[in-house]
């Protein structure tokens, strides 16, 4: 049975994270688990008290669930699946706060008595940007569900994970079929349908002089052009009229960038969105720009807010000093007044964890997950799962983020745009810090033709169905 508010547990943070070291290519076949030491006997006496994280009371708890119920779930246990990219060669660490999160959560909830008395069992994958199938696959066998996780490179795996049923509520999808993908929930949805379009309403009073000078950065991956493509749509209904520069770079890299940033020079553009993250490659494309003597404003995906663009722009003369990245998350430089904020700095510092965005957007999702794992008490199966995700309609993560839908996978309406100053990030709009813009007009419909995918009338992508699919039941 479902725990009341009153058994929840005080716990300390106290607990050492236990993390085995194994190469990308073996991650999924010997993973690392999290969360796997005994509750402590002082624990299991301790007071009840109310635990929080910023507004959310803790869906984690002492209970007396039982039953295995489903694969992975047991009287004691049950055995999630989550993880990143970190170990991708080219950019080594990749996401790697998305795994951080996920496992000092694992703990913060066990350290209270897991989910009504059971255990959470964590066992980390490294997809290795082009391994996300393989964990997939090993994923399908061992798991109840995968939760705070994110691969890239997601359209190699959704086929996998649609055919044995994984339920999974992810950090981040990237491709068309996994965002709009079925038994998925996300803390903060990305469907291809409606997108937060935010970043470009919110340029757009910025900078109104300069709705003409702007284009988007194109690329050769398949992902990154479905995405392109919907940007230009939404940034055409925030009033931008986007240039066509015809500049394609190759996501493995250019021996060379300048010729781009010389061809973006001739067009004369004043402002660059691109869909690639802070990585090596993007960096010497900004040093091109540099050396042919143009200094537009870059806008990113939220992404671009962490460490990797802070060190890259205080080691290089502030050549990044124009970045702009939207966010619909509050950011850490606000945890003195965001509680939420401060709770996820204290718990992931406690265990020694990176810090960043995708950080609290895994940590979103896995709260997410821990709330309606809660609702369903002794009947812990992917159908309780799934039906109760789909009734959560109103989700800020306790206050990490603007208010989203993941019952209907629908984005936020509201956001603020951040920049850079050296190594240092700070809230550009609305002027104050810690507060968002909403707007109705931000929650842009995309046109069809840059969906990437087919949608039933449902909202899911039909390309992976099959009359196995878990679905709602009211």
């Amino acid at each position: 049975m479902k725990r009341s508010t009153a058994a929840k547990l005080v716990a300390g943070l106290a607990a050492t994270m236990a993390v085995t070291s194994a190469c990308a290519s073996d991650r999924g076949t010997d993973p690392a688990a999290a969360g796997m030491a005994p509750v402590a006997a002082a624990e299991a006496a301790a007071a009840p008290s109310d635990v929080k994280f910023g507004t959310l009371e803790s869906p984690c708890g002492a209970g007396d669930a039982a039953g295995s119920t489903d694969q992975g779930v047991t009287d004691t246990e049950i055995r999630i699946g989550y993880g990143d990219d970190s170990g991708y060669t080219k950019s080594p660490g990749l996401n790697k706060e998305m795994g951080d999160a996920v496992s000092a959560m694992i703990d913060w909830c066990n350290e209270q008595g897991g989910i009504n008395g059971r255990r959470i069992v964590g066992t980390y994958y490294d997809g290795a940007m082009t391994q996300a199938n393989a964990v997939m696959q090993n994923a399908c066998g061992a798991e109840f569900m995968l939760v705070g996780h994110g691969f890239a490179m997601d359209q190699t795996s959704e086929q996998t994970r649609v055919a044995c049923n994984l339920a999974a509520v992810p950090a981040f999808t990237v491709s068309p079929d996994a965002a709009n993908g079925p038994m998925t929930f996300q803390g903060v949805p990305f469907p291809v349908d409606f997108a937060n379009g935010s970043q470009w309403f919110q340029m757009a009073e910025m900078h109104p002089d300069m709705l003409n000078d702007f284009d988007v950065i194109n690329s050769t991956m398949p992902t990154i052009i479905t995405s392109t493509t919907k940007i230009r749509s939404i940034a055409e209904a925030a009033g931008f009229r986007l240039k066509d520069c015809g500049v394609t770079l190759n996501y493995e890299g250019e021996s060379s960038y300048v010729p781009f940033a010389e061809k973006y020079k001739e067009c004369g553009v004043k402002g660059l969105w691109t869909s690639r993250s802070p990585v090596p490659a993007e960096f010497n494309f900004v040093k091109a720009l540099d050396q042919v003597g143009i200094d537009p404003i870059l806008m990113g995906e939220a992404t671009w807010y962490g460490d990797a663009a802070r060190e890259w722009n205080g080691a290089n003369g502030g050549l990044l000093d124009n970045l702009n990245a939207g966010m619909t998350f509050q950011m850490i430089e606000s945890a003195d007044t965001v509680p939420a904020v401060k709770d996820y700095v204290d718990i992931i510092s406690e265990k020694g964890g990176k810090t960043a965005l995708l950080g609290m957007q895994a940590t979103s999702s896995f709260l997410l997950w821990a709330t309606a794992a809660e609702e369903c008490g002794s009947d812990l199966t992917r159908q309780c799962m799934v039906d109760e995700l789909s009734k959560i309609h109103e989700w800020d993560g306790g206050g990490l983020h603007a208010m989203t839908d993941p019952g209907a996978n629908m984005p936020a309406k509201c956001g603020l745009v951040t920049t850079m100053t050296g190594a240092e990030f700070s809230q550009a709009f609305p002027a104050e810090a810690g507060t968002f813009k909403c707007d109705d007009r931000y929650l842009v419909a995309t046109d069809a033709s840059t969906w990437g995918t087919e949608l039933g009338p449902d909202r899911i992508s039909t390309k992976y169905l099959n009359p196995n699919v878990i679905r709602p039941v009211s």
